[in-house]
């Protein structure tokens, strides 16, 4: 009896710590996985996906070289050299495809842009969508524009013109706008000096 007592004392000193040795040990496992034998490659955000063959080319010509499509025509105004544009667009590389940049309700200003880019936006209505086929000599030429668009590489974007201002009307927002911001300034109450 003495045995069974001096066990049942030993066994419940042991108890707790094989408990805790039982559930420690799969935790300690998940804590300090194995290194892998090779890093997963991560995929580069935004994605960049690739554009078929039949969306590579164009139809039409312009006498600077410039290729175009009409995808959707409009009978809107056209942009000037000069005017500030709304657009939409995908550009991508026609020789693969490679997608090397979009954006939806983009403002620019037509001189901020590659040559080619805002000569098809001056052929385009409000409201169009063109494919434009843009040589490298009027992209970015033999600079190239960092790693997505290697020197000399002719050009291929989608655009939508979603609206178009001139540089007088956008300045004429501008000023409304300060002023806008500017009234409810001046009809605050002015704290007293006492």
């Amino acid at each position: 009896m003495l045995m069974r007592l001096r066990m049942k004392q030993t066994f419940s000193r042991i108890a707790p710590a094989l408990v805790l040795a039982s559930f420690c040990a799969p935790m300690a496992a998940l804590a300090a996985p194995e290194p892998a034998a090779a890093p997963a490659p991560i995929i580069k955000l935004p994605l960049q996906p690739v554009v078929g063959g039949e969306y590579r080319s164009c139809t039409a010509k312009t006498a600077s070289g410039l290729g175009y499509t009409v995808l959707r025509d409009a009978t809107g105004p056209r942009p000037g050299k000069t005017d500030f544009v709304l657009i939409g667009y995908i550009g991508y590389l026609p020789g693969t495809g490679a997608v090397f940049d979009q954006n939806q309700g983009t403002p620019l200003s037509l001189d901020s842009v590659i040559p080619g880019f805002a000569e098809g936006l001056q052929l385009m209505a409000r409201g169009s969508v063109y494919r434009l086929c843009v040589p490298a000599a009027l992209g970015y030429g033999a600079k190239g524009a960092g790693d997505a668009i290697p020197a000399n590489s002719d050009l291929v974007f989608q655009i939508e013109l979603i609206d178009s201002k001139t540089a007088a009307e956008v300045a004429a927002m501008r000023k409304a706008q300060e002023a806008a911001e500017a009234a409810p300034q001046a009809a605050a109450p002015q704290p007293s000096a006492h």
